[in-house]
């Protein structure tokens, strides 16, 4: 299928990775779904390319939106090529300290409203027998840090259950893939994460406490390119055979080398006491 030919549908496009990926999408000459909780934000990704063009309101985690979302998509262009689920939030907070309701509503948006929107294309991708499902994770989803527990925890669900999907769809040629960023200059820390203050002593005067106050001081000094990533997106697109799983970013690579490193070491140290606790055939 030519490029032009194809179907994005993209979430969380108000601004960030979503919204450099519909702009680099439009002028490459995609048929593009562009949504956002608030459409107007949006509405200029339509200029010059209305015939190919399509923004509509959506919150992932209010089902109606997504069917009608998907359903004015079908009716506007016949199908859906590619999913690419972007939308997403974070929180930072120590474990002990974590807010029952913002982690509950991280993990509404994060995991809940990403399945919701998957399962609501899967139907037409199985039926035209082809598509490509994009799920934004993070090296958040391979490797751990201090104060982002219940974030982790998120995208640690998205890519267990990506996994198990790409397994489930894959003769049906549909492929599922997972993208897992470092820092990127998209005001994530900022604008699209919450965070509760560290009262417990304990953490305040260590890691949890320093790593707090990091966050704030890094925001907008990430050394990740947002329009890059996008075209490493559009890369992923076009690819014959996409990869299960694409890093972006130094810091993503390194940290997942060293997490695979240290865990291969872990598995090799305790090899005797593992392979001693089935029945004797």
């Amino acid at each position: 299928m030519s490029t032009t030919s194809k179907v994005l549908f993209i979430t969380g496009c108000s601004t960030g990775f979503g919204h450099q990926i519909a702009e680099r999408a439009i002028k490459s000459g995609y048929r593009v779904v562009a949504t956002a909780r608030n459409v107007s934000q949006i509405e200029t990704l339509t200029a010059g390319a209305e015939d190919r063009v399509l923004t509509l309101p959506l919150d992932v985690t209010d089902q109606d939106q997504i069917t009608e979302a998907v359903a004015q998509s079908l009716s506007r262009f016949g199908r859906i090529d590619v999913l690419i689920n972007n939308a997403g939030i974070g929180y930072f907070s120590s474990v002990e300290e974590g807010m029952e309701e913002e982690t509950r509503k991280m993990f509404e948006i994060n995991f809940w409203g990403l399945m919701q929107m998957t399962n609501a294309v899967l139907p037409q991708m199985r039926q035209q027998k082809s598509g490509h499902i994009i799920n934004f994770s993070s090296i958040g989803g391979l490797v751990s840090f201090p104060t982002l527990g219940y974030y982790h925890a998120t995208k640690y669900a998205v890519e267990g259950i990506s996994e198990s999907l790409a397994q489930e769809v894959s003769h049906l040629n549909i492929n599922v893939t997972l993208v897992e960023p470092s820092g990127f200059r998209t005001d994530w820390s900022g604008r699209s994460s919450a965070k509760t203050d560290t009262v417990i002593p304990e953490y305040k005067e260590a890691i949890v406490g320093q790593m707090l106050q990091g966050v704030s001081q890094q925001s907008g000094q990430e050394p990740g390119n947002p329009e890059k990533a996008a075209d490493a997106i559009l890369q992923l697109v076009e690819a014959e055979q996409p990869p299960l799983r694409l890093l972006l970013g130094k810091a993503a690579y390194q940290a997942a080398s060293h997490k695979l490193s240290t865990l291969t070491e872990n598995i090799e140290r305790w090899k005797e006491t593992t392979l001693t606790v089935d029945f004797e055939n």
